[in-house]
């Protein structure tokens, strides 16, 4: 299909916009833009997204909206993740989105998520191994999908993501702990189904922005470069050695440091923590990072390739 296509992604963390053309289920990117909202900042279980947080996400899509109509575009999937779907105002953040830039929000669940993130991912990968194990760390959750040959066979949602960690939890040891007891449930549901051992035998592949953070730290890539990002290989133990040296910077410290994002440098520990917790769950020693996930997933299903 050579119709001009688009996908927003709008996560608890970061709002996505890509537009761009399928080919037998090949991306070409004719422009991309991201910024980091924070939707879930502030959240709260009684009312749900902030006020604060609301805004900057209108504002954002806004912009979104006017680059929807400078391309022309007529097909568009705009979803929505964990923290709309967990807000007790979700809707009507919805309705006001779609009154203030005309873009039909699709709330989709855990499930859905994980599954048109493995579709995103296999599209930017340079070799689909036989068995996979796709995670995406987002700001309100984190999604794990295991595969055989190219299809998915189990995909689990736990509400792990790095807003929800950062400001849910006061100090390291009780981030770990919740990290800690979520991913115990999910060895112990996929002992059940018959599957660790095909899960601790896959190629895992991080996915979102804690993996590709890392990678750019690791290249010390002061302008970010998705063709250099996507199929990068960490090892376990140079995830862990970024870590050690993250940990006792402030925040405005990290910034400094080559490859931080701005917005992501107080999300780092928390996503960097549940890296390494679910390799070494899986006794993975080595992370394959992948730019592409849930965006490029939601564009391929607009344009008729699966999801």
């Amino acid at each position: 299909m050579s119709e001009l296509c688009a996908a927003i992604d709008l996560g608890t963390n970061t709002a996505r916009l890509l537009i761009g053309t399928c080919h037998d289920g090949i991306i070409d990117q004719k422009f991309i833009m991201r910024r980091i909202t924070r939707l879930g900042g502030g959240f709260s279980a009684e009312i749900g997204i902030s006020t604060d947080a609301r805004n900057r996400s209108l504002l954002v899509m806004k912009d979104f909206s006017e680059k929807l109509e400078e391309y022309d575009i007529k097909r568009l999937r705009a979803v929505a993740t964990s923290a709309v779907r967990d807000a007790a105002n979700g809707a009507r953040f919805c309705a006001e989105v779609f009154e203030e830039t005309g873009i039909q929000l699709e709330v989709i669940d855990g499930h859905t998520e994980g599954v048109l993130t493995l579709n995103g991912v296999f599209a930017g990968l340079d070799n689909v191994p036989e068995q996979v194990l796709v995670f995406d760390v987002g700001g309100g959750s984190t999604e794990y999908t295991l595969a055989k040959g190219g299809k998915p066979c189990f995909s689990r949602s736990l509400p792990l993501g790095v807003v929800r960690l950062t400001e849910g939890k006061q100090d390291i040891p009780a981030m770990s702990d919740k990290i800690d007891r979520e991913l115990a449930a999910l060895m112990a549901e996929l002992q059940e189904h018959g599957l660790l051992g095909m899960a601790k035998s896959s190629i895992t592949v991080g996915t979102a922005g804690t993996a590709t953070t890392l990678a750019a730290i690791s290249m010390q890539m002061a302008d970010y470069d998705y063709r250099k990002v996507n199929n990068y290989c960490l090892s376990l133990k140079e995830i862990e050695s970024i870590f050690a040296k993250l940990l006792p910077m402030t925040p405005a410290e990290r910034l400094m440091v080559t490859g931080m994002e701005k917005g992501r440098e107080d999300l780092i520990i928390a996503g960097t923590l549940l890296t390494i917790k679910t390799l070494a769950c899986f006794g993975s020693t080595m992370l394959k990072v992948s730019d592409f996930g849930l965006l490029e997933g939601a564009l391929l299903s607009v344009c008729g390739y699966a999801g």
